[in-house]
């Protein structure tokens, strides 16, 4: 059976091979999507982690995604947060989401007090602001920007000068001066998020608390920072599972559509060899299994296609786009292969149900 079916596929060779590329591309839709939407949240997520707070606090109704929340209060919450035991630094700022050739995050920053929480940048060029139109712009962004020190970049319909190139990984890729900013979007005096640097990280759970207990706080946002991590999955993010959910329908539907057409078409056109192996003796689950097998294998090839094309596509991202993150992990992998062979095999059931019900009599006068 194996060897007549392998001949099968042999015989109508471009029909298998487009086939096998449609469910290639089912696979690497699945895993390129879903892969630059985790990595963007896992980027996100390690360069959090990478500012090295050990609690987040955000105003009351603020969302988990950075520079959503604009800036709704006052920068001398930091003060009262300096107040309590355990906290050696408190580093207030304004993130706004700007939309312009690329849809990014801008930090607003105190260089002093959030270099005393991450610890300080790390320069590849450059320095310091040195006036109140100055931005630090991370190795990476530079890279994709093509800055040096000196360009001018525009953010917000203002120009600024680029007067530091960073290493990535500490927060937002673009630094301006927290009170530029501030003035810039109309939030003088206020703060989107305070990121809190304890002597002892082991007392955050203790310190979330105090400042929760903080008189006009207790609605306020305070995370420790392993907490926050662990609230920034797909789950928690309103849209992002609708989003793969969507995305997996379609594939399937692609993969089913081009399986079934291409099988129905193959049982079509196979009706007399259909009906001499019925007249040898092949019962109906003998041709099912046939059709099936031919399907398995178109499936297993595509997949395995798919896979290549998915790790080919990530590096030839990651060299066009170096901030354009795509994750592709083992889950994910074994999830796509399984979609794609179910999906495979539910569009060739009916042409294997069809050809078995044939009659061999009406098969054999087939022409």
């Amino acid at each position: 059976m194996n060897r007549m079916v392998f001949a099968n596929l042999v015989h109508r060779p471009f029909r298998t091979i487009i086939s096998v590329v449609a469910v290639g591309v089912e696979v690497t839709l699945i895993l390129l999507i879903v892969g630059i939407m985790l990595g963007m949240l896992n980027d996100s997520n390690s360069r959090q982690a990478g500012i090295g707070a050990d609690i987040l606090v955000q105003p009351p109704g603020s969302s988990l995604l950075m520079g959503v929340s604009g800036a709704p209060v006052s920068v001398k919450v930091a003060d009262k947060i300096m107040k309590l035991p355990h906290v050696v630094a408190v580093a207030p700022v304004v993130t706004q989401l700007t939309i312009g050739v690329h849809t990014e995050v801008l930090d607003g920053i105190d260089l002093q007090s959030f270099n005393a929480v991450t610890g300080g940048f790390r320069y590849r060029a450059g320095g310091p602001f040195e006036g109140p139109y100055d931005m630090i712009v991370d190795d990476l962004q530079a890279g994709v920007d093509h800055l040096k020190v000196g360009a001018t970049i525009q953010a917000l319909n203002h120009p600024f000068r680029v007067c530091g190139i960073v290493e990535h990984g500490k927060g937002a890729r673009k630094f301006i001066p927290i009170t530029t900013l501030q003035d810039l979007i109309g939030a003088i005096g206020k703060a989107t998020i305070f990121y809190v640097k304890l002597d002892d990280p082991n007392q955050a759970e203790d310190v979330v608390k105090a400042i929760k207990n903080i008189p006009g706080m207790q609605q306020y946002g305070v995370h420790s920072l392993k907490e926050y991590l662990s609230l920034m999955t797909p789950a928690s993010l309103p849209g992002l599972n609708t989003v793969i959910d969507v995305v997996i329908g379609i594939a399937m539907v692609i993969g089913f559509i081009v399986i079934f057409q291409a099988m129905y078409t193959a049982v079509m056109e196979r009706t007399r060899e259909i009906g001499i192996l019925k007249s040898l003796g092949a019962g109906k689950l003998y041709i099912v299994n046939v059709v099936l097998r031919e399907t398995l294998l178109i499936a297993v090839g595509g997949v395995i296609l798919g896979i290549a094309m998915s790790f080919g596509a990530r590096v030839g991202l990651r060299a066009k786009f170096q901030t354009l993150p795509v994750m592709i992990t083992t889950a994910w992998l074994a999830k796509a292969a399984v979609i794609a062979l179910v999906g495979a095999l539910l569009g060739a059931f009916y042409p294997a149900i069809k050809a078995a019900q044939k009659d061999p009599i009406d098969a054999l006068a087939y022409e």
